[in-house]
C-alpha cells in the first residue's frame, strides 16, 4: 500500500518539532479525516533555512509533512511556493489515491507558512 519512502518518513520523520523563533507558521486541517498540521519556517535572505512540523494524523500525513520540510530547506521562498501537491506525492514515490489529500495538506501548510512570513514582514524577503 505504501512505498518504502513513505514508510521511511513515517517511521523516522525528519524535522519534527517547533522552531522557537520561527519567521512564519502555517496551520491546516482536514475535518473529514481529522489530520492536522502545523509547519514553521525560518527565513534568511529569502531562503528557508529551517522547517519543522507537528502533525496529528495518519502515516501518510506524517510522511508528507516530513518530506515537505526536507524539500523546502535551502529553497528560496519562490522555489518553495512552487512545491506542489503532485511534487510531494512524487517525492514519496506515490501515495494511494485515498491518501492524496495528505499531500495537499502538507504543501498547503508550507504555502501558509510562507504567506504568514510575508504578512509578518510586510513582504520583506529577509534582507536579500
Amino acid at each position: 500500500m505504501y512505498t518504502d519512502k513513505v514508510m521511511e518518513h513515517f517511521t523516522s520523520p525528519k524535522n519534527v518539532g517547533e522552531i522557537e523563533d520561527f519567521d512564519g507558521e502555517g496551520r491546516v486541517g482536514n475535518p473529514v479525516c481529522g489530520d492536522m498540521m502545523a509547519m514553521q519556517i525560518k527565513v534568511e535572505d529569502n531562503v528557508i533555512t529551517d522547517a519543522k512540523f507537528r502533525t496529528f494524523g495518519c502515516g501518510a500525513a506524517i510522511a508528507t509533512s516530513s518530506i515537505v520540510t526536507e524539500m523546502a530547506k535551502g529553497k528560496t521562498l519562490e522555489e518553495a511556493e512552487a512545491i506542489s501537491n503532485k511534487a510531494v506525492a512524487e517525492a514519496l514515490g506515490g501515495l494511494p489515491t485515498n491518501k492524496m489529500h495528505c499531500s495537499n495538506l502538507a504543501a498547503d501548510a508550507l504555502h501558509n507558512a510562507i504567506a504568514d512570513y510575508r504578512e509578518r514582514t510586510g513582504g520583506d524577503d529577509g534582507g536579500a
